[in-house]
C-alpha cells in the first residue's frame, strides 16, 4: 500500500505537468484563431500564476482542514474543468475566465503535495516526483502537436482534460490508500497553522525563501530564452534552436530520475551543491569564446542537468530545517515565491535583453543562481545552530 500511494503521487504530479507547457505550444496557432497579439499570452499566463501563488499561500490551512487526499483530488478536478473550459473558448475573455480556477487548483496540488512528499518520504522519492512533474510537461506539446495536426488546437486541450479526469477518478477512487501514513505522526495536519506573518518570523525562512526565487527565477529563465539566445547570439537556425531547447526539460527530467538514486546517500544540502557546481558549468559554457555552437548547445543541457535536484532538495529539507509542524505553512510560502519568480523574471530578462542584447543571459543567470546558492546555504547554517541549541 505503501508503494501504490507513492505511484498514486506521481501520477498526480503528472497531472500537474501535463497543462504546463500547453499553452507554450498551442499559442502561435491559438493567438490567431482568437483574434489577439502573440503577446496576451503574458496575460494569460500571469493571470494562472496569480492563481497559484493564492492557493499556495492558502494550501496550508485547506489541507489542516480538508486532508492532503481531498485538497489533491478536488484540485485535479478543477484543473480538468478548466482545461476543459479553454477546449470550448473561442473568445479571448473565457481563456481569462478559466485561467483562474485552472491556476487555483495548480498551486493547490503543488503545494500539497510537495510538503506530504517531503514529511513522509525520503529525498530520492521527491526527486522522482518533479521527474514525473517533467514527464507531464513533456507529454503535453506532443498532444497538442497531434490536435494541430489533425484537427485543431483546442483538441488538444480537451485531450488533455480528459486525461486530468481520468487522473482525478483514479484518485477519487483509491482515497482509502492514503491511510497508509496515518499511523505516522503528522504533526503537519494537528493544531494550528503558522500562518504567512509566524512563518516570515522563523529564522532563516526569508533566506529561504530569497534562495528558492532565485532558483525559481533562473530555471524559468533558461527554460523561456534558450532559444532565442541560440538564435539571436549563436546563429542557429529556429527549427533547430527550438529542438536543442527541448533538451533541457529532457535533461531536468533525465537529471531528477538518476539524482534520485543518489539522493539518500549524499543529502539535500551536497546535493544542493552538486547541482550548483553542474549549472555553473553549463553556464560557462555559454560565454566560452568558441566558435563551434555543440559548446554553447551542450550548455543549456547541462544547465538543465544541474537544475535537476536543487528544486526537489530544497522542499524536501523543509521540515528538517523548520520542523515538521511548520513545513506545510512554509512550503506553501515557498511554492508561492517560486512561481513570483517565474512570472516576472524571464520577462524582466526580455526588456534587458532588448536594450542591452541577448548575449547577457549567463551573466544574468549568474546572478540569480549565485544569490541562490548564497542563500541557500545561510539558511542550512542558520537552522543547524537552531537545531543544535535545541
Amino acid at each position: 500500500m505503501y508503494t501504490l500511494l507513492l505511484i498514486l503521487i506521481y501520477i498526480a504530479f503528472i497531472s500537474l505537468g501535463l497543462p504546463d507547457s500547453l499553452l507554450g505550444a498551442g499559442w502561435p496557432v491559438m493567438h490567431t484563431a482568437l483574434n489577439v497579439p502573440l503577446s496576451y499570452m503574458g496575460i494569460v499566463s500571469m493571470i494562472i500564476s496569480g492563481g497559484t501563488i493564492v492557493s499556495s499561500l492558502m494550501s496550508d490551512r485547506l489541507t489542516r482542514k480538508l486532508g492532503t487526499r481531498v485538497v489533491t483530488v478536488v484540485s485535479v478536478f478543477l484543473t480538468a474543468l478548466a482545461l476543459l473550459g479553454f477546449s470550448f473558448s473561442d473568445r479571448f475573455w473565457m481563456l481569462i475566465l478559466f485561467a483562474i480556477p485552472y491556476g487555483l487548483g495548480a498551486g493547490a496540488i503543488d503545494a500539497a503535495l510537495n510538503n506530504y512528499v517531503a514529511m513522509h518520504y525520503t529525498s530520492r522519492h521527491m526527486s522522482w516526483l518533479h521527474c514525473f512533474w517533467g514527464v507531464g510537461t513533456i507529454v503535453s506539446p506532443f498532444v497538442m502537436s497531434y490536435a494541430l495536426t489533425h484537427s485543431e488546437w483546442s483538441d488538444g486541450y480537451r485531450i488533455v482534460s480528459f486525461l486530468q479526469l481520468g487522473i482525478g477518478l483514479l484518485l477519487l477512487l483509491t482515497l482509502p490508500v492514503w491511510k497508509t501514513n496515518r499511523n505516522r505522526i503528522d504533526v503537519n495536519l494537528t493544531g494550528k497553522s503558522v500562518g504567512l506573518i509566524g512563518a516570515l518570523k522563523i529564522k532563516g525562512v526569508p533566506f529561504l525563501l530569497i534562495g528558492f526565487f532565485s532558483y525559481c527565477a533562473a530555471e524559468a529563465t533558461a527554460m523561456y530564452w534558450a532559444s532565442s539566445y541560440l538564435v539571436e547570439v549563436r546563429g542557429v537556425s529556429g527549427e533547430f534552436a527550438a529542438a536543442f531547447a527541448s533538451l533541457f526539460y529532457i535533461g531536468l527530467t533525465v537529471g531528477r530520475f538518476f539524482g534520485g538514486l543518489i539522493m539518500d546517500r549524499l543529502g539535500d544540502r551536497k546535493m544542493i551543491l552538486l547541482g550548483t557546481g553542474i549549472l555553473l558549468g553549463g553556464i560557462v559554457c555559454l560565454v566560452l569564446p568558441v566558435e563551434k555552437n555543440f559548446v554553447a548547445l551542450a550548455g543549456f543541457i547541462i544547465i538543465g542537468l544541474g537544475c535537476a535536484p536543487i528544486y526537489p532538495c530544497i522542499i524536501h529539507s523543509t521540515p528538517s530545517n523548520f520542523g515538521a509542524e511548520n513545513s506545510g505553512a512554509i512550503i506553501g510560502i515557498q511554492m508561492a515565491s517560486a512561481y513570483v519568480g517565474t512570472t516576472f523574471i524571464p520577462p524582466l530578462f526580455g526588456v534587458i535583453g532588448r536594450r542591452i542584447g541577448l548575449q547577457i543571459l549567463p551573466f544574468y543567470l549568474l546572478i540569480f543562481v549565485v544569490l541562490m546558492i548564497v542563500m541557500t546555504e545561510k539558511t542550512f547554517k542558520q537552522t543547524m545552530r537552531r537545531n543544535r541549541a535545541l
